[in-house]
Order: C-alpha cells, then structure tokens, then sequence
C-alpha cells in the first residue's frame, strides 16, 4: 500500500522503518523544511527501547546519548537539598536505559530509511478526502496525492487528527502546567552527566551540559504562574519566562540572560491527548496524535516506538483487512498506554510542586531512594511496562 505519514519525529520515521520492510510505500510529509535533530533530553528504556533493539539501533543511540549519573535537587545556594543516582533507573531496567536529546533519537531512526522512502519536507497536510477505497490528500504546496491510508504521527497538535476527528480543545486534557526549553552555548556553569535542578513553589528551572559546550534549560511552571493568556509568538514567550521567573533565585537571573541567546525556544502547555478511537476509515493516529502521556511523562518517545512497530504488524498480519489491521492496533496497546497516562497525571506535580512543604517532601523522598525497596515503590510502576511485544516475523 502507498501509506502517507504526517509527522517525522519519532513515531513516523518508525513506522516508514516497519512499513517498508514489508513491501509497502511510506510517504513522511514534514512541516519543518529540514529533519532537525537535538530538542530536550529524554530518557529512554521500557518497551520503546525493546522495540529499537529489534530495529538493530541500540548502538547508534547509546553513542548519541549521554551517560548521565545524578540528578541534583538544589537550593538558592546551589547545595545539594536531594536527588538520587541514575544507577536505580538502571537497576529497574537491567541496563536497558539511556539519555539523549529526542531529536536525536529521531535522527538515529530516520537515518535508517532516509534514502529508502520518499520524505516531503517543508509542506503539510491541508485536506484529506476518504473515498472508501483511498484517501485524497490535499498538501499546503497546492499538490493532491492519492493513498491508501493516511497516518497522523504529528504530536500532541496534530493537524491531521483535527482535520479527521475535530479540534484539539476536544481532545486535550491540560494538567495544570506549562513547560518551556531551549539551548544555548556558552553558558559558564556546566556539571557534566548531571541533571540539576532548583524549584520554588509553583515553578522548576533545570539545566543539563550537553555536547560541544551546548546547555539546555528545561522550565516548569503551574498555570496560575502565568498572567494573561498564553503567548503564541516568540517575543511573547520570552516575555512571558522572563515574568515567570524574574524573582527566582539560583542561576535564574543568568539563565534568563543566556534565553537572549537561543536560537529558539520551545513553549506549551503540558496536556495529554484521549480521544475515543485511534482510527476512523481509512486514517490512523499514533505516538502522541493518539495518546500524548505528556512532555513529562517520560516515556512518550517509547511509547510513539511501539505503537508504531504494533500499527504495521496488524497491517502485515490482516493482510489487506484495514479495518481489521486497525482494531487490533488498538486494542492491544489502549489499556497500556491509559495506565502510561494515568501515572504521568500523578507524577506530573513532582517536577514542580506548588507548595514549599511539597518541594520538602520531594526532596526527601528522592534522598531515600538510595534504599532500593522504596526506589522500587516510588518508581517502579512508572518504569516497568507491563506489556509483551508481539512477534509479527518482519
């Protein structure tokens, strides 16, 4: 089948990957002109990482990844109030763990199939008309093609799950928080394979030393911290970080000085997705178009892996049966990926809790996790997945 992909992060270039093993036609249409690497760090393990050892890439993406060995809870002085070793992510999951950059991951994936399928960079799904037996889409360029099927894999505000399902007021879940990053060079404190970070009520500012005397800043905030309505260009962003965290302490006057220096900065509000099908005729959604965990969930990426690897294995094994092929996707990862969620609902407020009390309480908790029976309890269903990849023989 001919196969049209919005979206090259990670879940579309996956699922060119597997489409393409087995004889069909991706297309990924991207809006971006070109494939970007780099973006936040993630960590990546769990299914997501079993699918990639499948894919044959786990190499390429621990020499893309960093060895990171804490993560550092600090004061306005910078000493150390919490945190705990990376060593116990991987404990939890016998070594199969790594950091890295999400775009990074991307490119390692899309790498793999670059000059294998055909990629449209710089354009973007404007219409889609189902006609039963195709699907005709319409490209922002002015161009029409014809395919098979169509697959949203362009996040948590996908255009194509608007244009099929409806607006994304309707599907979005807010959990009270925005999050914004960005990435400069230059910046003079730098602990290598260290996360740090310092949080006030309401609020977390985090920095990580990456590569090539690169920084990049991860900052949370709760929702009341923000005055007016959310800003939708880049000037109103920064405006809006600078009011935010004007009056923090740590490195955040410095911090807020080096965000003059980024190229770009990334800003939204941290929702999940639920809509109440993956599927209607002949489109599909996966990765965060279909069930966005949350940017700080921290398992988004692996999740968009295996719903990916999951979506062509029930299209090889219905042999042609879309509808068939469809059903199956959904209904053996829905349940996972609803427990993936409901746990990134009760995690989310640890990275910026709203009281000082709750700051207190976090830190210690995160200083008792060098006793492995409760790291196990306060990680251990986050971390575990409790879900068995089918074998689909690609």
């Amino acid at each position: 089948m001919k196969i049209a992909i919005s979206g090259a992060g990670v879940a579309g270039p996956a699922l060119a990957f597997w489409l393409h093993r087995v004889g069909h036609e991706p297309t990924l249409i991207e809006h971006a002109p070109r494939f970007r690497s780099g973006g936040y760090v993630i960590d990546f393990w769990g299914v997501g990482y079993d699918v990639a050892d499948r894919m044959g890439l786990i190499g390429p993406i621990h020499s893309a990844g960093y060895d990171v060995k804490e993560v550092r809870l600090v004061n306005a002085r910078g000493n150390r109030t919490g945190g705990f070793s990376v060593d116990i992510f991987r404990h939890l999951t016998r070594g199969r763990y790594t950091s890295l950059a999400r775009g990074d991951l991307a490119k390692v994936i899309y790498d793999c199939v670059r000059d294998k399928v055909e990629a449209l960079f710089g354009d973007t799904v404007a219409s889609i008309k189902d006609t039963g037996s195709d699907v005709v889409v319409g490209l922002a360029s002015g161009a029409s093609r014809r395919f098979d099927l169509i697959v949203g894999a362009d996040g948590l505000h996908s255009e194509v799950r608007r244009l099929v399902w409806g607006e994304h007021r309707l599907f979005e879940r807010a959990l009270g928080y925005h999050v914004a990053a960005f990435e400069v060079t230059g910046y003079p404190h730098r602990d290598p394979d260290v996360y740090v970070s310092y949080a006030e009520p309401g609020l977390s500012i985090s920095r990580f030393a990456m590569r090539d005397d690169r920084s990049l800043f991860l900052l949370v905030f709760a929702d009341e911290r923000l005055v007016g309505p959310a800003p939708h260009d880049d000037a109103g962003r920064r405006a809006a970080l600078r009011s935010v965290f004007g009056r923090c302490g740590w490195e955040t006057p410095e911090i807020l000085r080096a965000l003059d220096r980024a190229q770009e900065v990334y800003f939204d509000q941290v929702s999940q997705i639920e809509v109440p099908d993956w599927s209607r005729g002949r489109a599909v959604l996966v990765g965060d178009a279909a069930a966005c965990p949350s940017l700080l969930a921290g398992e988004g990426t692996g999740l968009a892996l295996t719903e990916a690897y999951v979506l062509a294995g029930e299209l090889q094994r219905a042999a042609g049966d879309v509808g068939q092929a469809f059903r199956g996707y959904e209904d053996r990862l829905r349940g996972f990926v609803a427990g993936k969620q409901k746990s990134a609902r009760q995690f989310a407020s640890s990275f910026a809790p709203r009281t000082a009390f709750g700051i207190w309480l976090r830190n210690v908790a995160t200083k008792l996790m060098v006793i492995p029976p409760i790291a196990d309890r306060l990680l251990g269903d986050s971390v575990k997945d409790d879900f068995v990849l089918p074998d689909y023989k690609f």
